[in-house]
């Protein structure tokens, strides 16, 4: 199966080669697939580069910042891969976990699989204490309303077979890290199959370039109650997008 690495990009010039360069070094066939949302720290003048040096690297271009939610729309209705996965353009991330994220779907076993930083495993980075503790809080409310038991609902590494992700794509309405409870709200209400593993995780420091804060929180939490208030509808939706075991 191909895989679709799709990549929103937003001021990341010091990070942004080496991680594609991470990306293509994983044993897997694979596209990826950038998507500016309108950097303005020289970032728009490496990607033709990058662009250049690799034939499975595609680019696309938001003409105006949109954030994270909008650029990951983009970069779905570019996927032609059979499973897509949502690659940060920071460092925190280990694409070198990709066999093991998709192998689920592979096998046939899941329709979505979730990296999860917080799912046991034998030993971690420590994680900063209040930012673990509102994506606990965040997650746990998540699960409460969606009925789907997940450690970590905030997760980067989201992997999805790709018809999954392009039935809902055109309609998702967040466009900063808003996607995150919103996507995972229509996903538990569709039916499809969750697989949840634990990945490695190297978290940047606000100095450092990180990008979400509090008030991305807050719009969290009203988009686990509003998106999930609505999953009557999004049931019906997208039914036809799970497949049965």
């Amino acid at each position: 199966m191909k895989l679709t690495v799709v990549i929103p990009v937003y001021n990341e010039v010091k990070t942004l080669a080496e991680m594609v360069a991470i990306v293509q070094a994983v044993p897997v066939e694979k596209e990826i697939v950038l998507v500016d949302d309108y950097s303005t720290d020289g970032t728009r003048d490496l990607l033709p580069e990058i662009e250049a040096q690799y034939d499975n690297v595609r680019v696309a271009y938001h003409e105006v910042n949109q954030g994270k939610g909008a650029a990951l729309r983009t970069g779905f209705q570019h996927a032609q891969g059979d499973i897509v996965i949502i690659q940060d353009a920071d460092n925190e991330y280990d694409p070198n976990e990709y066999p093991r994220l998709i192998a689920p779907i592979e096998q046939g076993l899941a329709d979505v699989v979730y990296g999860s930083r917080y799912a046991p495993r034998e030993s971690r980075k420590v994680l900063p204490y209040w930012h673990t503790k509102m994506n606990e809080g965040l997650t746990r409310l998540s699960n409460m309303c969606s009925d789907v038991s997940l450690t970590d609902m905030e997760t980067c590494y989201k992997v999805f077979r790709r018809e999954v992700i392009q039935g809902i794509a055109p309609e998702l309405e967040e466009c900063r890290f808003g996607f995150e409870p919103e996507i995972t709200a229509k996903l538990a209400a569709a039916g499809v199959r969750f697989y949840e593993l634990p990945i490695s995780y190297y978290p940047r420091s606000y100095d450092e370039g990180k990008k979400i804060g509090w008030r991305d929180g807050v719009r969290a939490l009203w988009c686990i109650l509003k998106y999930n208030a609505r999953k009557k509808l999004y049931r019906e939706k997208y039914k036809h997008l799970a497949k049965k075991d």
